[in-house]
């Protein structure tokens, strides 16, 4: 008897460990479900809710910031940026480029091979014209345009072949940031003529202007 009470005993025990199991897992489950249905993207999730409080900010300001004129801010702020930009860059250039072009003269002395540096010279100033003549064919519209932007993109092209000067081989050491110095110096005056270009015919344009008014008047 006490034998079958034993047996009965543990296979209440069983069954009872059985529901338990079969109760718990559901909860795992569900409990695995909303932690995965809530966790999603979090950058998503984060980009919303930026957004989010950024419209409410936006919907929440007076009227005088709205109707503030935030684009044109914009594009005013970049264009004084880009013109302090080419300032610093129009004053800076000629010492930088003359005290680089000295450096490399130096070591053409030291290499006793000072006298052929008029050859690469003459070879950047012709290249610099040809590219320039190129690309006013290649765009009319660069000759009216008010930034000379074929000119700018020369001299980073002639900046980038003269950086690594030091590291060319023997005759690139020697020939090719001479090249690219009168590119650069070459392309500097063209900058110098192209902007005198333009104070000459800003000028010009009231003095035009006046004398339609006289012509309209009389």
């Amino acid at each position: 008897d006490s034998t079958q009470y034993l047996e009965a005993h543990k296979c209440g025990l069983s069954l009872k460990q059985n529901q338990v199991i079969l109760n718990i897992k559901p909860s795992i489950c569900s409990a695995i479900n909303m932690a995965t249905g809530e966790s999603g993207d979090p950058e998503k999730v984060n980009f919303d809710n930026i957004k989010e409080k950024a419209r409410r900010l936006w919907d929440s300001s007076p009227q005088p910031v709205k109707r503030f004129p935030w684009n044109r801010a914009l594009e005013n702020f970049v264009q004084l940026t880009l013109d302090l930009t080419l300032a610093v860059v129009k004053y800076l250039s000629v010492p930088v480029l003359a005290v680089s072009s000295l450096s490399e003269m130096s070591y053409c002395a030291h290499q006793r091979k000072l006298t052929i540096i008029p050859v690469p010279l003459l070879l950047g100033f012709v290249l610099a014209g040809f590219l320039k003549e190129t690309a006013l064919e290649l765009s009319p519209l660069l000759k009216d345009a008010e930034v000379p932007w074929h000119l700018i993109a020369i001299a980073i092209f002639f900046t980038l072949i003269k950086l690594p000067g030091p590291y060319y081989p023997y005759w690139g050491r020697i020939f090719i940031p001479h090249i690219a110095n009168g590119a650069l110096f070459r392309t500097l005056w063209f900058m110098f003529l192209w902007y005198r270009r333009s104070k000459i015919s800003g000028a010009e344009l009231p003095n035009s202007l006046v004398n339609v008014r006289d012509s309209e008047i009389e």
